[in-house]
C-alpha cells in the first residue's frame, strides 16, 4: 500500500482553528492593555474598525465564492487579522486608511489565495507594508506615551479621538517620534543623554516611554501561547537570539552613534509582537522544528539589518515577508526523513 508522503505538521490532540485563535487573542489582550493605558482610546478604535471591515470583507468574498459564511468566519482568522493588522497602525489613523489595510490583508493576501491555508505571506503584514509605504505620512503619526507628556496635557479624549478618526480633526501636539526613530536620527547624542532629554525616552529605562512595557506585556502572552502549546519555542526563541547577538556584537556602550543596545532592540518596537504572534504563523513559516530555528534566527538577523541600515527604522514586517518567500526553500532543506528510508550514501 502506498502512503502518502506529507511534510505538513499534523495534530496530536483535540482541537480546531476556532480554538487556537481565541487562545491567540486571549494573549494579546495583556499588550492591548497596556498600549491603551500608555497611548490611549485610539489603540481600541484601531482594534474596533480593522474588525469591523476585517469580517466585512471576509464574509463578502466567502459569498462571492459560494462558501459558507458563518463557518468560516468562526475560525476567528479574520479577526486576529484584524487585531495584528490595528496594533501596526499609529493609534488616531483615519478611518480609511485601517479601511485600506484590512482590505490588502483580508481580500488581496489572504481571500485571492485560497482564504486561510493557502496565502503564502502572513496577511496583517501585506496590509501593514502596503499602508506603509503607500501612506508614509499617515504611517508615522504616533502618539506620545502618556508619562512623556508635559504637564497640563492629556491623551486625547474620545471625542478628540472621534474626530481625528472620522473627522479628520487635528490634535495639536499629540504625535511624537518612536524611540526606534528618535536613535536612527540620532547624530549629536550619547544614549545616556537621549534616555535624559528626548519625550521619547522619558520615563522609559531600557527602550523608551511605553514601548517597554508594550512588549513586556507581549512577551508575558508570548509566554501563555508556549504554555498552551499553540506553538514550538524553536521560531520565537531563535528570532529574538539573533537579534540579541547581533545587536550586542554592534553595541558600542551608548556614543552619538550606537545602534542601539540587546535590551533596546528587545523592547522596542514591534519585536515581542513580532516574535509571538507573527513569526510563530503556522501557514506562512516552516513546518520543522530545524527550519523553525532556520526561520526565526533569519528573521531576527533581517530585523537588525533594517533597522541599522535600511530606511525603515521597525523592520519586523519587512523581515516577515521576506521569510515568508524563503519558507518553501528552507522547508525543502529540512523536511524530516520519509518513515524507513535513510539518507543514500552517493
Amino acid at each position: 500500500m502506498a502512503l502518502l508522503n506529507i511534510t505538513s505538521p499534523h495534530a496530536h490532540k483535540p482541537g480546531d482553528t476556532g480554538t487556537v485563535m481565541k487562545t491567540v487573542l486571549l494573549a494579546i489582550v495583556p499588550g492591548v492593555a497596556v498600549l491603551t493605558y500608555f497611548f490611549g482610546p485610539g489603540v481600541l478604535f484601531n482594534i474596533i474598525i480593522a474588525s469591523v471591515f476585517s469580517l466585512a470583507y471576509e464574509g463578502a468574498f466567502l459569498k462571492l465564492r459560494n462558501r459558507s459564511v458563518g463557518f468560516y468566519l468562526k475560525d476567528y482568522s479574520a479577526l486576529v487579522t484584524a487585531v495584528l493588522l490595528a496594533l501596526a497602525i499609529p493609534p488616531y489613523a483615519p478611518w480609511w486608511l485601517i479601511a485600506t489595510g484590512s482590505f490588502f490583508a483580508i481580500v488581496v493576501a489572504k481571500q485571492l489565495y485560497g482564504g486561510l491555508g493557502y496565502n503564502p505571506f502572513n496577511p496583517a503584514m501585506v496590509g501593514y507594508i502596503v499602508l506603509l509605504i503607500s501612506f508614509p505620512l499617515e504611517m508615522s503619526q504616533w502618539p506620545a506615551a502618556a508619562s512623556t507628556l508635559a504637564e497640563g496635557q492629556a491623551l486625547p479624549s474620545i471625542v478628540q479621538s472621534l474626530g481625528q478618526v472620522f473627522l479628520g480633526n487635528t490634535i495639536d501636539g499629540y504625535t511624537a517620534a518612536t524611540p526606534l526613530d528618535i536613535l536612527k536620527q540620532n547624530n549629536s547624542l550619547e544614549l545616556s543623554e537621549l534616555y535624559k532629554t528626548d519625550p521619547g525616552f522619558l520615563a522609559g529605562k531600557w527602550a523608551g516611554a511605553g514601548w517597554e512595557w508594550a512588549n513586556l506585556a507581549f512577551l508575558l502572552g508570548g509566554f501563555f501561547l508556549l504554555y498552551k502549546k499553540i506553538f514550538t519555542w524553536h521560531a520565537p526563541v531563535a528570532m529574538l537570539v539573533s537579534l540579541t547577538v547581533l545587536s550586542a556584537v554592534c553595541y558600542d556602550g551608548g556614543s552619538s552613534s550606537s545602534v542601539g543596545s540587546p535590551v533596546f532592540h528587545l523592547l522596542s518596537g514591534a519585536t515581542m509582537l513580532g516574535a509571538f504572534f507573527i513569526v510563530t504563523d503556522p501557514v506562512t513559516s516552516t513546518v520543522s522544528n530545524r527550519g523553525r530555528l532556520i526561520y526565526g534566527t533569519l528573521i531576527g538577523v533581517l530585523i537588525f539589518v533594517i533597522r541599522v541600515w535600511g530606511n525603515y527604522p521597525d523592520a519586523v514586517a519587512f523581515a516577515v515577508l521576506l521569510m515568508n518567500f524563503a519558507a518553501p526553500f528552507v522547508d525543502y532543506y529540512t523536511k524530516p526523513k520519509t518513515y524507513g528510508h535513510v539518507k543514500s550514501s552517493r
